[in-house]
Order: structure tokens, then sequence, then C-alpha cells
């Protein structure tokens, strides 16, 4: 893989030492072919959006009724009552990349989007590292669209009422690459209790699509130590792709 100054610089910054006898040094250019028909802005909210019928399947829905369904979702009682907002994601529906993460915490409630604290900006420096940007280059979405009361973890309850919306997902943004981000992502992608540590390193699938587990950006602020196996893992997770990205 080839790193330019920057990203070396970045990695540098984050405690990750680059090995500068693995770098090959040459010069790549990517280019994006622009799409041949208009995607939605995650994010942006349509002044009047048909959610569709009620007992419509999940699975049918278009990506901007999808975000809708999401929206006035009350499925889980507690959840619906406690949220501001609920979070869909970020990012381009067409990406390659996937990430996955457990569910928003206060910050994300706040401002409708994942990953947005401490946490999102060390994640956003590890993506900038890859050459790639949240706006983008990935799709950013979380287990659960609702914030659980104090941070809690999801119960399995919980997952299994929004585990329709992140299949749906899935299937319209057809990434090449899943990253779970943490355990809790990783069990609930899986169906497993399996530890973190043997779930690393190997590559999983999810509905036919490579699968990679790696550290929570919240783990690693708290385990800097660990940045360099995180790194592994989306070195890992870029080999998955059909055709490999430049810098």
């Amino acid at each position: 893989m080839s790193l330019s100054v920057r990203q070396r610089r970045i990695l540098a910054d984050m405690g990750i030492p680059v090995w500068r006898s693995r770098i090959a040094l040459e010069d790549k250019t990517e280019a994006a072919a622009p799409p041949t028909e208009s995607v939605p802005v995650v994010g942006e909210r349509a002044e009047v959006v048909d959610a569709g019928a009620p007992d419509a399947a999940v699975d049918t829905l278009d990506w901007e009724t999808l975000e809708a369904r999401v929206r006035g979702c009350h499925a889980c009682a507690e959840l619906a009552r406690e949220r501001t907002q609920t979070v869909f994601g970020v990012g381009d529906p067409r990406a390659r990349w996937l990430f996955v993460g457990e569910a928003p915490g206060a910050e994300e409630d706040r401002r409708g989007e994942p990953f947005v604290g401490r946490a999102g900006q060390l994640l956003d420096n590890m993506l900038r590292a890859l050459g790639l940007d949240r706006s983008r280059d990935v799709f950013i979405a979380n287990v659960l669209k609702c914030r659980p009361p104090g941070n809690r973890d999801p119960n399995p309850q919980e997952s299994a009422a929004c585990r329709g919306f992140l299949d749906r997902q899935i299937e319209l943004i057809q990434p090449e690459v899943i990253v779970a981000l943490g355990r809790v992502a990783a069990h609930a992608l899986l169906a497993t209790d399996e530890p973190l540590g043997r779930l690393r390193g190997t590559e999983q699938r999810y509905q036919g699509v490579p699968l990679v587990v790696t550290y929570h950006p919240a783990y690693l602020l708290r385990k800097p130590g660990d940045k360099a196996r995180a790194w592994q893992d989306l070195q890992r997770a870029r080999t998955c792709l059909s055709k490999p990205l430049t810098d």
C-alpha cells in the first residue's frame, strides 16, 4: 500500500508507526466517475416525504422512504420517547466502504449524525490515513438508529427491531466491505458472543459481503496502544475491495 506524505503524517499524529521500507513511493491518481443519476444527500430532509404504508415491508423501500420510516419509527417505546432525533447515517449511499457502530451517543442524538464527538474525530483521521472522506467515500451507520438512555449497550430486542433498517441500507448501498466498529456492532452483525480479540484478524461475511472487525474509536481513545492494530484491520479491509484504491 502506497502512503502519501500527508497520510504518513496523519498516522504519526495518531501514534501509528509506519515503516518506510514497506512504502512504495509512487504517484497515483484517482478519478471518480460522476453518478449518472441523482443521489439523495444523506442528512438532508425533504419537507414532505411519504414514509409509505405502515405495513409496507422495509426490504421494498427506496432510500428516501427508508430514511423517513426510520425517522418515524416507534418500535422501541423507550428509545422513541427519549431520543432527540434518529440517526440514519452519513456518507455516500453508493460507497464501497460501510462502517457500522453500535448506537448514537448524546452528541450524535443532538446533531443527527453518527460519530461526531472525539471518537468521530479519530475515525475521520483513520479515514484520511486511508485516503477516504466521510462525506463521499464511505457510509457510516449504527446498529441502532436511536440513542439508548445513558449510552447503555443496545439490548437484543432493540437490535432486532432495528435490524431491518440496517439490512436494507446494506442492500441499497451494496458495499464491497463492511467494517464493524467494536464489540457490540460485531456481535450484532455476526450473531456471536465471541470476544473481539478472536473476531479480529479474520475475514467474516455478512449477507455475502466481506466484514472486518476492529476496535471502536472510543476504545482507542482509552487504549491508544491498540491504534496500530486497528490500522492493520483497516488495511485488511482494504484488501477486500474488488479494485484497490489509489492514494
